[in-house]
């Protein structure tokens, strides 16, 4: 089983053992999600690039936390639309790659749409 699998599963469990599932409709659960992100960006809110550096040498945890939080809902929302993230995932970098071809994206921050 692939480590996606495992921790779905785990996901699944921890919802379904609290009963919590009528809980997360599509909304909530996407309302949740965001909320997650946004502790991340929390993190490093308001610091200068060097503040960060330092925060990172001692809190990277809080932020890996975090992250785990956001990819908790991501893996349930995926599992509760049925749908295959890795296969997603995998169509979707296919897709950015037509998008940012490296010879004309590479070191640069532009959008697709304005890419010559």
């Amino acid at each position: 089983m692939s480590d996606i699998k495992n921790l779905t599963k785990k996901v699944v469990k921890f919802r379904d053992d609290r009963d919590w599932k009528q809980f997360h409709d599509p909304r909530n659960s996407s309302m949740a999600l965001v909320s997650e992100a946004v502790e991340v960006m929390d993190e490093i809110k308001f610091k200068s690039d060097k503040q960060i550096e330092d925060y990172l040498k001692t809190k990277k945890s809080k932020i890996g936390d975090e992250l785990s939080d956001v990819l908790f809902w991501v893996l349930l929302i995926a599992h509760d639309l049925n749908i295959d993230i890795v296969k997603q995932f995998k169509s979707k970098m296919k897709e950015n790659k037509q998008k940012y071809p490296v010879e004309k994206s590479r070191g640069k921050n532009t959008k697709y749409t304005e890419l010559k």
